[in-house]
């Protein structure tokens, strides 16, 4: 009798080792078959992730190159309705006719050639102010913008003030024109939506990077707002900045203080005096 319960309870324990083998075989296969799973869910996310961030690069590359191809038609315009015509009509009243004009002739026609390359010269100028503005080019981004803001202010719609905190070296001229352009980009759509009736700039610098935040009193955008309004077709201010800001291998931020009382958009970039000194 002793025999034949050692005998049953020997099989029962094997029956339950067996079991319980196969339970953790069970086990370990479904958390593997799940880990795989998982595995080719991130891979696939992640070529996901990957091939909207190049369609990404590759809008807002298209949108620098549409930017610039504007900005040479609209060069190539105004100095062919402009500029062209002043100088053919220069060229007109110094022709050869005017060997045969009595001295007083030819001093009013000296007088209104001068006049008319004048002119040029001075359409020419604004071209190139457009370009590089002088303030900018000879006195640094801070004059640049404080220029800019005492021109806003002068108006009398806007109460615009500008403080740079940081700002003792002076950056490339190319990147001095980027910020500066994103600013006015900025700055031109607050004109345009914001309804607002204040503005401010500033400029610092923390650690590693430097900020120039612009903040208003108006309405304004969220970060998922440009995020997608940079994407659109029409959106092609948005996509300037987008496109100025990946050049300075920036990133720009869009929000509403914790007051809800302003918005504020905030430019950050690395600092070009760390980069030098680790360079």
């Amino acid at each position: 009798m002793f025999i034949l319960q050692t005998n049953t309870g020997s099989i029962g324990i094997s029956g339950l080792m067996f079991f319980g083998t196969l339970g953790m075989v069970l086990l370990v296969m479904t958390v593997v078959t799940i880990v795989i799973f998982n595995q080719r869910k991130i891979i696939k996310f992640s070529t996901k992730v990957k091939k909207l961030e190049q369609e990404k690069q590759q809008i807002l590359l298209n949108a620098s190159i549409q930017f610039q191809e504007e900005e040479r038609n609209r060069i190539a315009a105004d100095l062919h309705d402009d500029a062209g015509p002043l100088l053919a009509t220069a060229r007109l009243y110094l022709s050869d006719h005017i060997v045969n004009q009595n001295r007083e002739e030819q001093l009013e026609t000296v007088a209104s050639t001068r006049k008319i390359i004048d002119d040029a010269i001075m359409l020419i100028r604004n071209i190139s102010h457009n370009l590089m503005p002088p303030t900018l080019k000879n006195f640094g981004l801070e004059s640049a913008a404080i220029d800019l803001f005492q021109k806003i202010k002068g108006s009398g719609a806007f109460k615009a003030t500008v403080k740079f905190k940081n700002y003792q070296q002076r950056l490339d001229v190319d990147k001095e024109l980027l910020i500066f352009r994103i600013i006015q980009e900025l700055i031109n759509n607050i004109f345009k939506h914001s309804k607002s009736n204040f503005i401010h700039l500033t400029q610092n610098v923390l650690n590693d990077k430097m900020y120039f935040r612009l903040q208003h009193n108006g309405t304004g955008l969220s970060q998922e707002k440009f995020e997608e309004l940079s994407h659109l077709g029409n959106g092609l201010g948005l996509k300037n900045i987008s496109s100025r800001v990946k050049v300075l291998s920036g990133s720009i931020f869009f929000e509403l203080d914790q007051a809800h009382s302003y918005y504020k958009v905030t430019l950050e970039i690395p600092n070009p005096i760390v980069d030098k000194i680790k360079s």
